[in-house]
Order: C-alpha cells, then sequence, then structure tokens
C-alpha cells in the first residue's frame, strides 16, 4: 500500500525533471542565410552563391551605453544557412548579426553599411517562436561575373545604352 502512495510523488518528480531540462535548452536560436554577391549589386540577385563555411557574429550591446554584454558566434552549412543559439533574452539591447569571415577568397569583401542584421532578441514580442530570422548578409566578389550587366538590367538598375 506504501508504494501505491509513492507512484504519485514519483511521478511528478519526473515531470518537474523533465520540464527542467526542456527549459535548460537555448532561449533563442537565430538563423540566417550568407551569400557571394556576384554581382556586386547590393541584393541577392538568381547570380548570388550561398557561401559554406562563411563566419557570422551576433552581438548584443545595451542601447544606452553601446556596451556588448553578449556574443555568440556561427558558421554557414552547405546551403550558407548560419543557427546560432543565445540562452537569454536581450530586452534592453540591440542585437546584430555580423559578418566575420568569407571561406571564398575572390568573394571576402564586406561591404559599408551592409555588414550586418538587426534580430529582434525578447520573450515580450509577441511571436511565439523561439526562431529568429535575420536578413540575408552578402561578402562582395572581387570581380562581377560576366553576365552580370545583362542581369542587373532586369532588375531596371543597369546602365542605359
Amino acid at each position: 500500500m506504501t508504494k501505491l502512495h509513492l507512484l504519485p510523488v514519483l511521478a511528478a518528480l519526473c515531470f518537474a525533471a523533465l520540464a527542467g531540462v526542456a527549459l535548460a535548452g537555448p532561449k533563442f536560436v537565430i538563423e540566417g542565410r550568407v551569400y557571394c554577391d556576384t554581382c556586386r549589386a547590393g541584393f541577392e540577385t538568381s547570380a548570388s552563391e550561398y557561401i559554406e563555411g562563411a563566419k557570422v557574429r551576433l552581438e548584443c550591446r545595451h542601447f544606452e551605453t553601446d556596451a556588448v554584454n553578449e556574443t555568440a558566434e556561427g558558421v554557414t552549412d552547405g546551403t550558407g544557412t548560419y543557427h546560432v543559439e543565445i540562452e537569454r533574452s536581450h530586452d534592453e539591447e540591440i542585437c546584430e548579426v555580423i559578418l566575420v569571415k568569407s571561406s571564398v577568397p575572390d568573394c571576402a569583401e564586406i561591404p559599408d553599411g551592409r555588414d550586418r542584421a538587426r534580430v529582434l532578441l525578447t520573450g515580450r514580442s509577441g511571436l511565439a517562436s523561439r526562431i529568429r530570422y535575420s536578413n540575408s548578409l552578402g561578402f562582395l566578389k572581387t570581380t562581377p561575373l560576366p553576365l552580370c550587366g545583362q542581369l542587373l538590367q532586369q532588375y531596371a538598375l543597369g546602365v542605359d545604352d
């Protein structure tokens, strides 16, 4: 009879332990892609190529003092996608994913003003998912591909003849 009384207590302890394991995981996962801007257009085109092995850094800094409070790094996979995990909410901070290094020697230039993308890392955003998506970031190819002039004309960004 005593063993039956312990069963609900043991079940409650097991449930609490499992809940603790679930909460111990990362609070947020930041996901994005890194590409090679093969036309030096400043945005993704049909000629862009995604980079495997590119390095990015997530940096969270206080919005008033600019002091960096947390960083985390990520590396892209074969599809140019990175996943950076971070443990806590950053309500009073500005968090950005920043280009660090390309794995492609002739596509390693970091464009001025386009080297970072902001991500919202707060639990008070109204978003149910813990996954946050970042805008794609691109390194510039040293020399644009020959097809770029014609491609950019399709985007109405080419030079008029």
